[in-house]
């Protein structure tokens, strides 16, 4: 059983969802990511999605870009990035998904770059730019070394195209709550319950739902009809706003203990 599958089973014994947490690697440096991630694991965090900067984040809302723009002019690469999480793994056992775009992965070697995530012990990549018909570019290098990929399922996406995405998935299925970009929302969408509803009876892995999310309360309210919860926005806005990449870390951490303990039954 890999890190992601006994970490849901751990959060289902103790009678809770799963939070998964993006960080957006390099903002403002390596050194202050890693500090954050270790932390966050500590403080409650259950997964982390290792966000890998680029210079066109299409999916990406404001927020996220400008923590993208700013790990790029630190100099941030993906090969600091598994370095990272390899001196991660030494210290925590949390799960790492490499959240990455297709063409930066591309331009590392999707052969080399799975085969480094393995050794690295990163656990699943989601590359949001793949469509599922294209997907056969990267699955065979991530099976070859034991990873997983992360399928996303979108408000927009028909029942029996859903059917399909999720029909082989491991680790678990990200589905977007709400249609654009990523960045924190004030509410939800209204039919977010019976859509998750609905993909959870067809899924063979967890699902857990993401974009939008800011807030215990919101978090409360969509982990009631999922597997877990994805924050990424509202934590990327308080190290880009943050006075000092300490006061950032301890801000995060402070959300993250307040989502956490939202999560509980």
């Amino acid at each position: 059983m890999n890190r992601i599958a006994q970490t849901f089973k751990k959060c289902a014994g103790e009678n809770r969802k799963a939070l998964v947490i993006f960080v957006s690697a390099g903002n403002p440096d390596l050194a202050t990511t890693e500090k954050l991630i270790i932390q966050a694991a500590e403080a409650g965090a259950d997964i982390v999605e290792l966000g890998v900067p680029f210079s066109d984040p299409m999916a990406d809302g404001p927020v996220i870009q400008e923590a993208s723009m700013r790990a790029l002019q630190s100099g941030t690469t993906l090969v600091d990035i598994i370095a990272m999480a390899a001196r991660i793994r030494k210290v925590s056992g949390i799960p790492m998904v490499l959240f990455s775009y297709y063409n930066v992965i591309l331009s590392y070697g999707v052969e080399k770059a799975a085969a480094d995530c393995k050794a690295a012990g990163i656990d699943a990549w989601l590359t949001v730019d793949v469509p599922f018909e294209e997907s056969g570019e990267i699955i065979p290098a991530l099976e070859k070394n034991g990873l997983c990929m992360i399928p996303l399922v979108a408000p927009t996406t028909p029942e029996d195209r859903a059917r399909q995405i999720v029909k082989d998935a491991k680790g678990f299925v990200y589905y977007i709550t709400v249609a654009g970009v990523t960045g924190a929302r004030k509410q939800l969408s209204v039919n977010l319950e019976e859509r998750l509803n609905e993909l959870r009876k067809f899924s063979p892995v967890p699902v857990v739902a993401g974009f939008g999310i800011s807030s215990p309360e919101m978090a409360a309210r969509t982990a009631a009809c999922a597997d877990g919860i994805v924050v990424g926005s509202a934590l990327v806005k308080i190290m880009n706003e943050a006075a000092s990449p300490e006061a950032g870390i301890s801000r995060s951490l402070e959300l993250i203990r307040g989502l956490a303990a939202a999560l509980k039954k």
